[in-house]
């Protein structure tokens, strides 16, 4: 069976994809800072009848997320699909929601080690097998900003448009060998996010979960925008 490896699980997106992917007969391994939230997690993937599995993995820690990945591919056989959309949460989340007028180095700086550093050693450690293979999907998540500049998302929007140009590119060269990368900008609140803005669209996670496996699955398209 295909594994789908999920850096940055969570309750609504993350479980989405592990349910969706589940159901058309991937594995499912989920990675995560907190244990407790991937066994609860696990334990909701496991009563819908998906064989999921939760790797304890922090991004800033390269060797651990590394060593996370190794033992995932260890349990399953292998990563096919690797989803990669951890945020920045809490006290270390410094620019999240500061304006480009204000935000300083330390604060892109939380942004750019989860979003661009660890996004590059979670594909290092899944790449070499995918080439070898000559099969693979590489899936990378940001927020609207990635291509909107939003000025009160200054911090996000600098290491997100640098995800995404290093993204395209990917895929540009990886092409040839049958991996296939794509960015997915969503420009969205998903349904049961604490604090949406006013006016903007909702979605449920499940329904975003279906376009990312049309996404792995057509392995066309190195871009996606969500926008409604």
């Amino acid at each position: 069976m295909p594994t789908i490896a999920i850096v940055g699980a969570g309750a609504r997106l993350g479980l989405s994809l592990g349910r969706v992917f589940g159901r058309h007969g991937y594995q499912v391994a989920l990675l995560a800072r907190n244990p407790e939230r991937l066994d609860g997690l696990v334990q909701q993937l496991t009563a819908e009848n998906v064989d999921a599995a939760g790797f304890t993995a922090d991004v800033l820690n390269r060797p651990g997320l590394t060593d996370a990945l190794a033992r995932a591919a260890d349990r399953f056989g292998g990563i096919d699909v690797l989803e990669y959309s951890p945020t920045v949460a809490g006290a270390a989340s410094g620019g999240a929601y500061t304006s480009a007028v204000d935000l300083t180095v330390d604060g892109v700086q939380a942004q750019v080690d989860t979003t661009c550093h660890g996004a590059l050693a979670a594909t290092r450690a899944v790449l070499p097998a995918m080439r070898a293979a000559g099969s693979g999907a590489l899936l990378y998540t940001t927020g609207a900003a990635s291509v909107h500049p939003t000025p009160m998302f200054a911090g996000p929007g600098i290491a997100a448009a640098g995800l995404r140009n290093w993204v395209l590119n990917l895929n540009a060269l990886l092409a040839d060998e049958g991996v296939y990368a794509c960015h997915v900008s969503i420009g969205v609140w998903l349904e049961g996010t604490p604090t949406p803005t006013p006016d903007t669209p909702t979605t449920h996670p499940d329904v975003l979960a279906e376009t990312y496996w049309q996404l792995a699955a057509a392995r066309t398209e190195p871009e996606r925008l969500i926008t409604a």
